[in-house]
């Protein structure tokens, strides 16, 4: 499931980043480009992290990824999701909610080195 989660999330990137350089470039004003393209950039990046954590949980099971894994999937959704529908031109106060996807891949990081150092 870990990996296929994974998977799923990074070709979700791949094609929003090409929808924001191609379809999205003749309708968008020069913020909503860059808000698209840091949701694409964080997408991408904590989705390989994701990948990582699922090939984590096959090599080493005992090493349990579902909490990390979880909270990075939701603060993806949140952070992300809040900044392609602001791109996509919907109300400025979704900013307000985008930190707190943040902060939820950012306790998803904290908690899988909790757990990297606990198992040490």
């Amino acid at each position: 499931m870990w990996l296929g989660t994974a998977a799923i999330n990074l070709a979700l990137a791949v094609m929003l980043g090409a929808f924001g350089a191609h379809g999205l470039k003749q309708m968008a004003s020069a913020q909503q480009l860059e808000w698209w393209h840091t949701a694409t950039q964080y997408f991408f990046w904590h989705a390989l992290g994701l990948l990582m954590l699922g090939v984590l949980a096959r090599t080493v099971p005992a090493f349990a990824v579902k909490t990390p894994f979880w909270l990075l999937q939701l603060g993806l959704i949140i952070f992300c999701g809040s900044l392609y529908l602001m791109a996509l031109g919907l109300p400025r106060w979704l900013g307000a909610v985008t930190p707190v996807g943040g902060v939820t891949m950012i306790i998803g990081w904290l908690t899988l080195a909790w757990m990297a150092f606990k198992q040490s």
